[in-house]
């Protein structure tokens, strides 16, 4: 189906939905690269406090739950924002949650340092603003058609 809707794009969906979707895909994107130079780039780095702790054989095998479990959490996620994408409500309500309470721990983050944030926090919360962000586009009006109930065909 072609053809240009309310929003003014081409396509069957809003340029909302399309900028939601790009959104969240930065936003998962982000989440793994904030793993990866958490573990293995930032002073002191995950490996290293891991290590200090339990080891090195531990810590590669805590290391690797942990990327284990961040991996269902992203493809999870992925598979949410292709429903939201293909215009099903719920999928529109929980990345709204998600994003609303990753602006929440984002703000509680940084209001109990009580310090102006160094470059790595800043960097840390980037997805977390990323995942708020995308919601915005999801419930503007013009996107809201996207979500309504589609007759049945017979």
């Amino acid at each position: 189906m072609t053809g240009t809707t309310d929003s003014g794009t081409t396509g069957g969906r809003p340029k909302e939905i399309e900028a939601a979707w790009v959104l969240t895909l930065a936003a998962v994107a982000g989440q793994a690269v904030v793993w990866v130079l958490g573990s293995f780039v930032v002073d002191p780095t995950g490996l290293d406090d891991l290590t200090s702790v339990s080891g090195a054989d531990t810590a590669a095998r805590q290391l690797a739950l942990s990327g284990g479990v961040l991996a269902v959490v992203l493809v999870g996620w992925l598979a949410v924002a292709v429903k939201m994408r293909a215009g099903r409500g719920w999928a529109r309500a929980v990345l709204g949650v998600a994003g609303v309470l990753c602006l929440a721990g984002a703000a509680t983050d940084f209001s109990m340092s009580g310090t102006v944030p160094a470059a790595w926090p800043l960097l840390a919360c980037l997805p977390d603003l990323l995942t708020a962000a995308a919601v915005v586009p999801m419930f503007l009006p013009a996107a809201r058609t996207h979500f309504q109930p589609r007759p049945h065909r017979a």
